[in-house]
């Protein structure tokens, strides 16, 4: 019989795997390939998630953290709060950066949500609140930083982030310098210092 520690350590391999497959060859990847790849049988990914959507939803929400942090957009707690304008720019500056690594493939959660164009997907689901919590931490910076329409500036944040990562991850533009001025155009047309 399995013990607790035999079903995470299995589940944890289904999300590691998951997470890995669907980003590098999108969502259509089948059970067989993501269960060989994780090590476990079939029958051992559905004692766990109820199907391959459940699997692609957890492995998204599991991601989210530390994508969020990879971008900047959780203060750490040993680094001194950054201004506003610094804030939304260094989300850009990580997102140049991830742009140039190899095995880059643009936003995950906007990739999800472009291949399951299906709002109501367990992952599309997921995806579109990892997506809603970008547009609100540029929000909330764009009005701490006193932006004369805090609403608008984040959902054009939003688009460049969205549009700049679908391009890079498609190979079609290199965003070196690119995001974070026009980023930064965008903040002083708005009026953030």
């Amino acid at each position: 019989m399995a013990t607790s520690t035999d079903k995470t350590s299995t589940r944890d391999r289904l999300l590691d795997a998951a997470t890995e497959l669907f980003y590098r060859d999108g969502v259509s990847i089948g059970v067989e390939a993501l269960c060989r790849a994780a090590g476990v049988s079939k029958r051992s990914m559905y004692q766990l998630f109820a199907s391959k959507d459940e699997v692609l939803a957890a492995s998204l929400e599991r991601r989210a953290p530390e994508y969020g942090r990879r971008l900047g957009l959780s203060a750490e707690e040993s680094e001194p709060p950054r201004p506003p304008r610094e804030r939304i720019l260094h989300v850009f500056e990580q997102l140049e950066a991830a742009s140039v690594q190899d095995d880059y493939r643009g936003c995950p959660f906007l990739s999800a949500l472009v291949e399951l164009k299906d709002p109501g997907h367990p992952a599309s689901v997921v995806a579109l609140r990892a997506k809603g919590a970008l547009v609100e931490t540029f929000r909330a910076e764009a009005e701490r930083g006193g932006a004369k329409d805090p609403d608008l500036l984040a959902r054009q944040l939003a688009l460049i982030f969205d549009g700049a990562s679908a391009r890079a991850g498609a190979g079609a533009e290199t965003l070196q310098g690119l995001t974070k001025t026009t980023a930064a155009t965008l903040l002083d047309a708005a009026g953030m210092n």
